[in-house]
């Protein structure tokens, strides 16, 4: 078997790595598919470019800052290693967490609605997950265990589950669910919590397969992160629906 070159092509002699490659068609076609919605959401493309200004580059600061605090022991040896980026070590829910508060930032200081952005960008968002995902096949990582299925992928020096694609498919789906839920759901927020639960609610399962996850105090982080949103997404999208009775949707 042989192994996987993470360096894609190279401009002037620096590398442009597979992980930088993938992430970015994520970031554009998420943009693409989230520009559509705009008029729908009330929104204008000026607005959309305005607030992903803020939001892009924090949600790629949060994800690194959320994985140096996962794997404190890797760096805390060495801080210059923090930013070196280039070679993989984003973790999605910092990106999650940091766009959330960019969000309820960007809204108040533009007088627009939080839930209605959150709704406007979300299928986009998990659009991008689920390309920005294969950047951990060409870094050999976020890969599972061992195992002799028909599918399995040689990675790291042996056939394992590919973790990383199972969560592309999953977060494919979730796309498509939104986009179909889009249409029908009348409450405000109604579409992002539901990305906060589905995502979760993959993430959650898919993580019981990886050797390399996280751990905080004997658990997997990505998972214990995964029923707070869970259970904290069903409670808002709950209250949310009780606020907006009029509004009441059916679709979960």
């Amino acid at each position: 078997m042989t192994e996987i070159n993470p360096v894609a092509f190279q401009i002037f002699g620096l590398p442009v790595y597979w992980y930088g490659v993938m992430i970015s068609t994520g970031l554009l076609l998420a943009f693409l598919v989230t520009l559509t919605r705009t008029e729908k959401y009330g929104f204008d493309a000026d607005q959309l470019v305005n607030f992903l200004l803020f939001a892009v580059p924090a949600a790629l600061i949060g994800t690194r800052i959320g994985y140096v605090v996962a794997h404190w022991d890797e760096f805390s040896g060495n801080l210059v290693s923090v930013f070196a980026v280039r070679q993989g070590g984003l973790a999605i829910h910092g990106g999650i967490f940091a766009a959330i508060l960019t969000g309820v930032i960007f809204a108040r200081a533009t007088r627009v609605k939080f839930w209605r952005l959150a709704d406007l960008c979300a299928p986009g968002l998990i659009l991008g997950q689920a390309i920005g995902r294969w950047g951990n096949y060409f870094n050999q990582e976020a890969y599972g265990v061992e195992t002799g299925v028909p599918w399995a992928m040689y990675i790291a020096g042996a056939m394992r589950h590919p973790t990383f694609l199972y969560e592309s498919l999953w977060n494919f789906m979730v796309f498509l669910y939104l986009l179909w839920v889009s249409g029908r759901e009348r409450t405000d927020g109604g579409i992002f919590i539901r990305y906060l639960i589905w995502y979760s609610a993959g993430r959650f399962v898919i993580e019981g397969l990886r050797t390399d996850s996280a751990m905080i105090g004997g658990f997997r982080t990505a998972q214990l992160l995964s029923l707070v949103l869970i259970h904290g997404g069903l409670i808002l999208l709950w209250w949310l629906k009780k606020q907006n009775k009029e509004r009441l949707g059916r679709y979960l």
